[in-house]
């Protein structure tokens, strides 16, 4: 080490100490129960719980229940084989299996080993968007009704995800700027979009439907909605509270997963795609449609009338305009639209008489 020169101020000294990345201890004994713990600690979604749970206990199946810490880089490859050559997995779900593992061997079984980092993740390729016309979208709101055709048009007047928009609280409504704001959307980020004015009358009969609800549940001393995080117990009663209602409640009541209390749930998800999917066979559509499908027409169509395609991005919630830009690509559909030479020919060709 050098000697300081004379006359200079001593090192400042950080009184703050490293970040850690050591994981705390693990209490749970079961496996399963141990993977669920890590994931619940790092703040994991209930969906990525819900498929690394699956995608493990599978591995460990395939494997004669063996326990997984006995295996190692040859059992994880043979695996992913399987799914690849037998099950012929898609590359998303190949890499969401590979995800899994990787997370169960690093994050709960503690063992960074050096074959963890040369498994190649399968390459997902860039697929164009299915995106409706404007008249196709009219039809499918035609064979729609009550919620979940407000639901439906809130989808493609806002670009929400339909777990956003499920997942709407009274509080996140503000007719008087006509604005609506997304908490938490994914990668737990919050955005401010657009609120379509012909939506204005629908969502406040809506909110008087779940207003009622409201008032039932706490006439009956049900459990409040759930919280995010341990707001539950910072602020107990606020989960009973009219603001943090859920927009689109569900009829009936549902039991948390997590924590065994019976409680008003959002609207499930698997009852609006059903009802999207009949709509969409009723309105004689061939395209592979689906609810998320309406935030590709939202993007697609505010593009075509001329928007910002920075502006889209920031309503979307992309990080990356790259995200962005395939709807560019859905905008050149048709040759990058370049005409074609036999619509350039002078003279109509007529086909003879007999078969093709």
């Amino acid at each position: 080490m050098l000697p300081r020169p004379p006359g200079s101020s001593p090192p400042r000294q950080t009184l703050r100490p490293p970040a850690s990345t050591a994981l705390p201890p693990l209490q749970a004994t079961r496996l399963l129960d141990q993977l669920r713990e890590r994931v619940r600690y790092l703040h994991y979604s209930p969906r990525t719980e819900q498929a690394y749970v699956f995608w493990c206990r599978a591995f460990v199946r395939w494997h004669g229940l063996r326990h997984p810490a006995q295996m190692g880089q040859p059992e994880v490859e043979a695996f992913l084989s399987y799914l690849a050559a037998d099950r012929c997995l898609a590359p998303s779900s190949h890499r969401q299996a590979l995800s899994a593992l990787l997370f169960l061997y690093g994050k709960v079984l503690g063992m960074h080993l050096p074959w963890m980092t040369d498994i190649g993740r399968p390459q997902v390729p860039r697929r164009l968007p299915v995106v409706l016309s404007a008249p196709e979208v009219v039809a499918i709101f035609v064979h729609m009704q009550a919620e979940h055709l407000l639901l439906a048009r809130l989808l493609y007047g806002t670009g929400l995800r339909i777990s956003e928009a499920l997942q709407l609280r009274t509080k996140d409504l503000d007719f008087a700027h006509q604005a609506l704001i997304v908490r938490s959307g994914k990668g737990g980020k919050d955005r401010v979009v657009m609120l379509p004015t012909s939506l204005l009358a629908d969502l406040r009969t809506q909110l008087h439907h779940a207003r009622q609800v409201w008032a039932a549940d706490v006439q009956a001393g049900q459990a409040g909605v759930e919280m995010p995080y341990a707001l539950e117990r910072k602020y107990p009663r606020a989960g009973s509270s009219w603001a943090w209602f859920w927009v689109f409640p569900q009829e009936h009541l549902s039991t948390d997963p997590r924590s065994g209390v019976i409680r008003r749930h959002h609207l499930y998800d698997q009852t609006f795609q059903r009802a999207f999917k009949r709509a969409v066979v009723r309105a004689g559509i061939d395209k592979p449609a689906t609810p998320h499908t309406l935030r590709h027409c939202f993007a697609t169509h505010l593009l075509q009338s001329g928007s910002d395609i920075r502006t889209v991005q920031e309503l979307l919630g992309h990080a990356d305009v790259a995200t962005t830009m395939i709807y560019t690509h859905v905008l050149k559909l048709g040759g990058l639209a370049v005409r074609s030479p036999l619509d350039t020919l002078l003279s109509p060709i007529t086909p003879k008489t007999g078969h093709w």
